[in-house]
C-alpha cells in the first residue's frame, strides 16, 4: 500500500510510503482519500499526523504518469485529484503535517491541508508547477494564499522556487522547525495532546475557523454562535465546567 493508517493513543498516522520520493500518483491519491475518510469516521482516531517518513514528505505528483495524460484525461482526473486532498482538509479532527525533506508541488499542497505544520530543519517546500508550464492543481492556488497571504503565495507560485525551513517559518508556511530526528515525535505529541481533548468542541472549533475563512464575518459569526450554543448540550461541556469550578482550570479529563 502506498498510504497506510496506523492508530495509537488516539492518533492516526497517515503514512505515505511510495519510495523513493513518495510521488503522488493516481493510486496514491485515491488511497489517500480512502484513508482520510476512514480517519474521519473512526471513533478511535481523535487526531491525525500526516507523515512521509524520515527522508521525504512528498516530492509532488508522478510526472512520468502525468506526461502521458492529455487534456481530456486530466479533465476527467482533476476533480478526483482535488477531492483526495480535500478529504484530508475536511477531516473534522486536529491534523498535523510532519514535514521532512522535500514537500513540493502536491506534497506542499498536502501539507497545506493540515491544521498545523512541523518541519525538519532540512525541509524544503514549494510549488514548482510553473516550471512545467502548469499551475498547482490540488489546492495550492487557494490554500497557499489563505495561509501566507496573496503576495507571498504568488511569489512562490510564479517563480516555482523552493523555500528552506527557516524562510517557510518566517512567512507562515510552517509553524515550527525542529531537528529532523524529532519531526515525527513532536508531531505525534502535538496530536496526542489534542486527542485527549473534548472531541466535539475541537470539531466545532475547526469547522468554525475553516468556515469563517470562506465567508463574510456575519456568516462566520453565525457559525460560531450556533456551535457555541450547541456545545452546551454535550457531556464534555458539563465535565469541563464542573472540573473548572471544583478543581481549577486545565484539569478536566474528557472521554
Amino acid at each position: 500500500m502506498t498510504v497506510t493508517l496506523e492508530v495509537a493513543e488516539g492518533v492516526g498516522t497517515l503514512r505515505l510510503d511510495r519510495p523513493p520520493m513518495n510521488a503522488l500518483d493516481v493510486a496514491t491519491q485515491d488511497r489517500l482519500k480512502e484513508l482520510a475518510e476512514e480517519a474521519t469516521c473512526r471513533e478511535d482516531v481523535r487526531a491525525v499526523v500526516i507523515y512521509g517518513g524520515e527522508r521525504v514528505f512528498a516530492a509532488g505528483a508522478d510526472i512520468k504518469e502525468m506526461q502521458n495524460m492529455d487534456h481530456t484525461a486530466m479533465v476527467l482526473r482533476a476533480r478526483a485529484l482535488q477531492d483526495s486532498f480535500t478529504a484530508v482538509a475536511r477531516i473534522p479532527k486536529p491534523v498535523v503535517a510532519a514535514v521532512t525533506g522535500y514537500a513540493l508541488g502536491g506534497g506542499c499542497e498536502l501539507a497545506l491541508c493540515a491544521d498545523y505544520r512541523i518541519a525538519a530543519e532540512n525541509a524544503k517546500l514549494g510549488q514548482p508547477e510553473i516550471l512545467l508550464g502548469l499551475i498547482p492543481g490540488a489546492g495550492g492556488t487557494q490554500r497557499l494564499p489563505r495561509l501566507v497571504g496573496p503576495s507571498k503565495a504568488k511569489d512562490l507560485i510564479f517563480t516555482g522556487r523552493m523555500v528552506k525551513a527557516d524562510e517557510a517559518l518566517a512567512i507562515g508556511l510552517v509553524d515550527r522547525v525542529v531537528p529532523a530526528a524529532e519531526v515525527y515525535e513532536q508531531a505525534h505529541a502535538w496530536a496526542a495532546r489534542l486527542a485527549q481533548g473534548p472531541a466535539i468542541a475541537l470539531r466545532a472549533a475547526k469547522e468554525a475557523v475553516d468556515a469563517g475563512l470562506e465567508t463574510d464575518i456575519d456568516t462566520g459569526l453565525t457559525v460560531e454562535r450556533n456551535w457555541f450554543a450547541g456545545l452546551f448540550a454535550t457531556e464534555d461541556r458539563e465535565r469541563g465546567m464542573r472540573s473548572f469550578v471544583e478543581e481549577g482550570p486545565g484539569k478536566a479529563k474528557f472521554l
